[in-house]
């Protein structure tokens, strides 16, 4: 008679599954909670302390470590393994169904002890599927409950699992164990344990993601794509959506670069973002005195675009959006009035409530052959950074307002970035392109004669006096920037020239 042990933590469905085993000719044996499980369903079954002939210890932390279990478990398809279990009396299992502790599930409250979360640490289980998969030669490892029914069914077809399956059910066993881990080892590392002050970033990279939301497709149609999370049932960046269509690969893409930019503001913000790059930012008194100005920083390239807002969105800013056509509109919330006139006038457009300001205490990967690439996110200046004036005229308060806009808008633009900003807005950007001096012109023409006075920021330095002589005949009348280039001297006496005001930052905000 083959022998099935069973330990679960999520009882879902085995009920069925024993009555099906046992009808099948099984042995089932059973720990604690467990068997009284089956026993409740009348399902005749045997407990692990009669085959250990020991007790459960420690209130139940310790059940089925023992040889008894394990080499049953262990014992290969041969004759001498399982002659020497029967000369220690213990016969071999060839089915192991077990789930663990929802560990998962407890730490997702917001209020956890760190003792409560400790005792949902599963040493058992994690060690009966191991050993399972490790044998999945011989032993089936059942992990999901979902799986039930195709191991039954090939149960009934040829009296086993087939090898195929128990590979399949062995990969799955040991994802489950790793992820598992992994959200252990990923909790108590941010909850409790304080990282070494001279830490920058990890040795080692345990990810464990889960495929949570589908996708149609990638950035193009032919490129299959998928969201994973750590939490299966997690949405797209965590948001709640009110309305409009799914969101797509390239529509999280930019609710995450237009979220991260508004959540650098502390004013009501507007930010219009389109393919990763802001098309305009703007402050204002209200959303929808901030909404206007950015729009024209770029009305052309806005059409289409991500709007996030660090305030809630109300009826007025749901007018103030006119008749641009947006592919999403991000808020850390919406009045009712808003999301009427939202849901009927833009029926396919995104609303998406985000919980809370963009997370930036985490890391940043990127994938390349081969490898990942990480990095801690860029959060503004270190708060060393200083000021400091190189030309011969230092900005006036109003121009250093406009300079220190111009500078936070432009860490949030590809590079090379170069931002024009009147006071609380933009009024062009120019980025993503290899040329500085190519951004600095694109910026400027999207500006026309708003750049009149503006206020001009570059994420790094300039190599060259050619864009400051560009940006002097468009009438700027101040800049600021890194430093840091050979040429300094030079960029500095073109500044000097047209009495131009330069700051340097000493801080670069690359952004590729």
């Amino acid at each position: 008679m083959p022998r099935a042990l069973i330990s679960v933590s999520d009882k879902t469905g085995i009920i069925h599954f024993s009555r099906e085993l046992h009808a099948l000719g099984w042995e089932l044996v059973a720990s604690g909670g467990t068997s009284a499980t089956l026993m409740a369903g009348g399902i005749p079954v045997t407990s692990v302390e009669s085959l250990t002939g020991q007790a459960e210890l420690l209130g139940g932390r310790v059940k089925t470590l023992h040889p008894a279990i394990h080499s049953g478990i262990l014992a290969r398809d041969s004759d001498s393994d399982f002659s020497e279990l029967a000369q220690h009396g213990y016969a071999p299992i060839s089915l192991v169904v077990c789930n663990l502790y929802p560990f998962s599930e407890t730490i997702a409250a917001d209020d956890v002890a760190l003792d409560d979360a400790i005792e949902q640490i599963d040493i058992g289980g994690v060690t009966l599927l191991r050993a399972a998969a490790k044998n999945f030669a011989r032993v089936t490892a059942l992990c999901d409950p979902g799986d039930y029914d195709a191991v039954i069914s090939a149960l009934k077809y040829d009296g086993a699992s087939n090898s195929q399956l128990r590979r399949e059910l062995a990969v799955k066993a040991f994802a489950h164990c790793r992820d598992y881990d992994t959200a252990i080892h990923t909790w108590l590392a941010d909850s409790d344990v304080t990282p070494a002050a001279d830490e920058t970033v990890p040795d080692n990279i345990f990810i464990g993601l889960r495929r949570s939301h589908e996708l149609r497709y990638g950035e193009n149609p032919h490129q299959a794509a998928a969201y994973y999370s750590r939490d299966e049932n997690q949405t797209p960046l965590g948001a709640r959506q009110l309305g409009g269509k799914q969101l797509s690969y390239n529509n999280i893409l930019d609710v995450d670069a237009a979220w991260r930019a508004v959540s650098s503001f502390d004013a009501p913000t507007a930010v219009i973002v389109k393919h990763l790059n802001p098309t305009g930012i703007a402050s204002g008194q209200s959303l929808a005195a901030a909404f206007p100005l950015a729009l024209a920083s770029d009305p052309l390239s806005a059409f289409g675009g991500i709007i996030a807002l660090n305030r809630e969105a109300d009826a007025e800013l749901a007018r103030a959006l006119g008749a641009l056509f947006i592919e999403g509109l991000i808020a850390p919330g919406f009045t009712d009035e808003a999301i009427e006139q939202l849901r009927k006038r833009r029926v396919n457009c995104r609303l998406l409530q985000m919980p809370r300001s963009f997370d930036d205490a985490g890391y940043e990967l990127r994938s390349v052959m081969g490898g990942l690439l990480l990095q801690r996110y860029d959060t503004g200046d270190p708060t060393e950074t200083q000021l400091t004036t190189v030309t011969r005229r230092a900005p006036t308060d109003a121009e250093l307002a406009s300079l220190q806009f111009a500078w936070r808008a432009a860490q949030h633009v590809k590079s090379n970035a170069i931002v024009l900003a009147r006071s609380s807005h933009t009024v062009g950007i120019g980025g993503g392109l290899p040329s500085r001096v190519d951004a600095a012109e694109l910026a400027i023409g999207k500006a026309g004669a708003e750049a009149q006075d503006a206020a001009l920021a570059s994420d790094a330095f300039f190599p060259f006096p050619d864009s400051i002589e560009r940006a002097a005949q468009a009438g700027i009348r101040c800049i600021i920037q890194p430093g840091g280039s050979i040429r300094d001297a030079q960029v500095i006496e073109a500044a000097d020239r047209y009495d131009m005001a330069m700051v340097f930052t000493r801080t670069r905000h690359f952004r590729h």
